[in-house]
């Protein structure tokens, strides 16, 4: 049986996804495909960069939880900071216009490795994170 002060494994993987997830292609079409990186854009700030940066932040900050003691109570809430930061991007993609909304009307046809790397990662780190 695994000592309560191991990492925990599963809390750590899903949220390495989430990270890798959002630094690889999210989105593709006929204009290319887009990571996370790309949704920022700190000059015409909305929605899609406010999510975009909480789901970021929450996967960072998840896999430093991992490490450091003094955070570790708080994964759960690194993990739901990072799932409203997602929930916030596709409501960015379905209100905004431009790309966004080419982006929002399809958002699972135009889905590619990155995005399901997260959801699968917010999935295992919930797993992860409720597992006791």
């Amino acid at each position: 049986m695994a000592n309560k002060s191991s990492l925990n494994l599963l809390y750590l993987i899903g949220m390495a996804l989430v990270v890798v997830g959002f630094c690889c292609p999210m989105f593709s079409g006929f204009l290319g495909s887009a990571n996370g990186w790309q949704f920022i854009n700190f000059k015409n700030s909305g929605f899609v960069t406010i999510g975009a940066l909480l789901i970021i932040a929450g996967g960072i900050a998840g896999l430093a939880a991992c490490f450091l003691p003094q955070l570790s109570g708080m994964k759960f809430l690194f993990l739901v900071i990072s799932i409203v930061g997602g929930i916030i991007l596709v409501i960015g993609f379905t209100t905004n216009g431009g790309i966004y909304k080419t982006i929002g009307k399809g958002l699972i046809k135009h889905a590619t490795f990155g995005f399901y790397a997260i959801i699968v990662g917010w999935i295992v780190g919930i797993l992860g994170a409720t597992k006791k």
